[in-house]
């Protein structure tokens, strides 16, 4: 009889397709959201490195022109009305309130320095919106999916335990495949999970690294300014 259990076990297709496939309704749906769940979560994984990679070679390129010693105005005379990078939109914020600053006499109204501030951190946080998006996504997926990989695997084991009360039957050919099932759902869960909070993490402080870089940049920038006013 054991050895007939043996063969019965052994003949058992314990691919993960086959698992799949046998799995029930309730275990195929948990299953398919945390496929789901894992290619979102490296989607934005993946972009967010080529966005973040790029944002900071392109401050790194408005940083040099900056301090190249060209005057303000032409530099933002070059830029134009609509900067691209990210840097650029921030000094273009504060040279712009710089310039309606000016009275037509050539004097300054009263509270440009306050007013250049405020337009450069309106600038630095649509920014630093644009780098954190996407991010509550990796956090979510972090922390729900080993628990939605748990559920599927807490209706496996259940569905295993009817199937056994059934087939009066506790051999290793019955129990085996049900456990099978249940357990490709937690592996699933921590397949998604585990990515997404390390890469969480990393995103979060290369944006905090990136935004501060960005406010450095802007308290720089008001210095020169308030230099110029001061004159």
């Amino acid at each position: 009889m054991e050895a007939e259990t043996l063969a019965l076990a052994q003949g058992i297709d314990f691919s993960l397709w086959s698992l799949f496939a046998r799995a029930t309704f309730a275990v195929k749906l948990v299953m398919i959201i945390l496929i789901f769940a894992s290619f979102w979560a490296w989607s934005i994984i993946v972009q967010k490195l080529i966005r973040y990679r790029a944002a900071r070679a392109e401050a790194a390129r408005f940083d040099d022109k900056f301090w190249s010693g060209e005057p303000l105005d032409e530099l933002f005379d070059t830029i134009g009305p609509e900067p691209r990078g990210s840097a650029e939109k921030i000094f273009a914020a504060g040279m712009t309130e710089w310039r309606r600053s000016h009275r037509d006499d050539g004097g300054l109204i009263a509270g440009a320095t306050a007013r250049i501030d405020r337009s450069m951190d309106v600038a630095i946080n649509k920014e630093a919106e644009k780098l954190q998006k996407g991010l509550s996504v990796l956090a979510t997926v972090g922390s729900t999916a080993p628990f939605i990989g748990l559920f599927g695997t807490v209706v496996g084991i259940m569905n295993s335990f009817i199937e056994i009360a059934e087939q009066q039957n506790t051999s290793l050919a019955v129990v085996a495949p049900g456990i099978a099932e249940a357990l490709l759902a937690t592996g699933l869960g921590l397949l998604a999970a585990i990515p997404a909070v390390i890469f969480y993490n990393k995103l979060s402080s290369d944006s905090d690294r990136i935004i501060a870089g960005y406010e450095a940049f802007s308290d720089e920038f008001a210095t020169i300014l308030s230099r110029q006013l001061d004159s």
